[in-house]
């Protein structure tokens, strides 16, 4: 039983790149290829396991993280060396062209962002008389500081629950197939949490080593922070990432 599913929340492969770039605080201008193309590879691979969509563009910059990390081991030949206006030889970095358009990219986002914040500026001038909205703005600044963990920070708790799961897994099992609905495991996690006094770990959720059941805990987790009926939380960053229940919201089964 397959769950193909679509997240609009990633911008591309260049995004994914320098998010990882910041987590592992890499020098853009001297990028560990080995490095930078396991992590990359690892959150393809959980993609992959979850069975998302994952596009074109995503599994092209794999290759080519691939291709430079070759060509960095290779040796060089005679006629691959450069000659400068010095007349010194020097070898080109294959990584010279990743870098250039990280930093163009780099230089948009940012661009962007500059300019949704513009946008947000604006939307907050009215041309009619102020009205007194204090009873929403509390509640939307509490619900915007409520959440302050990415969909990347969920993607690298699952990846890190997927490895725990493997080394975990004994050698021989037999299992039982069971089948349950996202609706059904929704219901489940609100009732856990009630029973840990509306606070648990997200890898908590997480009792059973079947692919199945990871799969379906783990979008009934998008599918709650969606209505609004979870928050996740995290101290610092690299910290472990907490489920917490919402006031008033009670397991009814009706999903």
């Amino acid at each position: 039983m397959g769950y193909n599913i679509k997240i609009d929340a990633f911008e591309g492969p260049m995004d994914l790149l320098l998010h990882l770039i910041n987590r592992l605080e890499i020098d853009i201008y001297d990028i560990p290829m080995a490095d930078i193309t396991e992590q990359y590879l690892g959150y393809i691979h959980t993609m992959q396991h979850l069975e998302l969509d994952v596009a074109s563009e995503y599994l092209v910059m794999a290759a080519t993280l691939l291709a430079i990390k070759s060509k960095m081991l290779l040796p060089k030949h005679e006629d691959e060396l450069l000659v400068d206006e010095d007349g010194e030889i020097f070898e080109e970095d294959p990584r010279d062209e990743l870098v250039e358009k990280l930093l163009e990219y780099k230089k948009y986002k940012s661009a962007a962002e500059e300019f949704k914040g513009l946008e947000e500026e604006r939307n907050l001038i009215f041309t009619k008389p102020p009205s007194d909205l204090s009873e929403y703005v509390k509640e939307t600044e509490s619900e915007l500081q409520e959440l302050n963990v990415s969909l990347y920070d969920m993607l690298g708790a699952l990846q890190k629950l997927l490895r725990r799961q493997k080394i975990q897994k004994p050698l021989y099992t037999k299992v039982t197939k069971q089948e349950i609905s996202i609706e059904k495991r929704m219901e489940e996690i609100l009732m856990d949490l009630q029973t840990f006094k509306g606070k648990k770990s997200f890898f908590d959720l997480f009792p059973e080593p079947v692919k199945e059941h990871i799969v379906i805990t783990f979008l009934a987790v998008l599918e709650l922070m969606k209505l609004n009926e979870i928050k996740v939380e995290q101290e610092d960053n690299f910290s472990e990432i907490m489920i917490v229940a919402k006031e008033g919201v009670e397991p009814v089964g009706s999903y």
